[in-house]
């Protein structure tokens, strides 16, 4: 699956005059690697990836520790430093190292070439979680004014196969949080994507949350008409859908940096403040104003 998918990328940029993943990071005669302040640079915006896997950033971050950068990121200067086009993880992995410096290579990048360049990288590679995915399909979509059907064929998909990645992007944010953090399983998904009612959407994923059920014992929930929650799922925690919890949570982002989510049962509940290293951990205690 992983070459198909390449190769239809491939083919899809080649069209529009974009390099692979390896002409991305190749580095051109002429080319001079610079050391640039690690705090000076920033990530692509149209990065299609947001989470990244902790456990393979800490070992990155020690390897990087021993051993430095060994392939310079590629940037593009922009008026508040420099925007990152190839190399994320390694940045996020030597600001965990606390490397004040990194290789890197600057060139000079229009915003298409720079959103067509974190797809491919993240596409042919296969590190997008399945809502990263559908996004990246859309964004691809509008950008290059494809249909899905178009879209299909040139990554080397169904058509059918890109439609249900697309409906996923209809559920309603509790869904696709669970989706993403894999509470709810692909096969879920798509199964949830093809229910109507929203209330039911959010009772079913819950059921599925907190009851383990299988995909067929969903479908069978569905296909039956199956609405009511047992007293056992019903009595606990409901998904947050309340305008108030979600600004309160898009303002405690904005403060500490990082994800916030608020979890509030009649009047009762948690404030989870998420963070990536120990580092990062000191950071957010350090907002909290919590010396160690």
């Amino acid at each position: 699956m992983a070459s198909r998918l390449g190769r239809g990328l491939e083919a899809l940029f080649k069209e529009n005059d974009i390099e692979n993943v390896e002409s991305i990071n190749k580095i051109e005669e002429g080319e001079v690697i610079l050391e640039l302040a690690v705090k000076n640079l920033r990530p692509n915006p149209y990065q299609p990836r947001k989470n990244f896997d902790v456990e393979k950033l800490e070992e990155l971050a020690a390897s990087i520790k021993e051993h430095g950068v060994l392939q310079p990121i590629i940037v593009k200067k922009d008026i508040k430093g420099y925007l990152i086009i190839a190399g994320e993880r390694r940045f996020k992995a030597s600001k965990m190292a606390q490397m004040e410096v990194i290789p890197a290579i600057v060139r000079e990048y229009s915003d298409d070439l720079m959103m067509q360049h974190a797809l491919i990288e993240n596409l042919q590679r296969e590190d997008l979680n399945p809502i990263e995915e559908a996004k990246s399909y859309r964004l691809i979509m509008n950008k290059m004014d494809l249909t899905q059907e178009a879209l299909a064929k040139k990554i080397g998909k169904s058509r059918v196969y890109v439609t249900n990645m697309m409906r996923l992007l209809t559920l309603p944010e509790f869904v696709t949080d669970a989706i993403e953090s894999k509470e709810i399983s692909i096969g879920h998904a798509k199964i949830l994507a093809g229910a109507k009612d929203t209330e039911l959407i959010l009772k079913l994923a819950m059921i599925i949350k907190e009851e383990k059920i299988s995909v067929r014992k969903l479908e069978e929930l569905i296909k039956e008409g199956e609405t009511e929650i047992s007293p056992k799922v019903e009595n606990k925690e409901k998904p947050l859908v309340d305008a108030n919890i979600k600004s309160l949570e898009s303002e405690l982002k904005t403060h500490f940096g990082t994800k916030v989510k608020v979890r509030d049962k009649n009047g009762k509940g948690q404030i989870v403040i998420d963070y990536l290293s120990s580092e990062d951990l000191s950071r957010v205690l350090e907002v909290l104003g919590i010396q160690l």
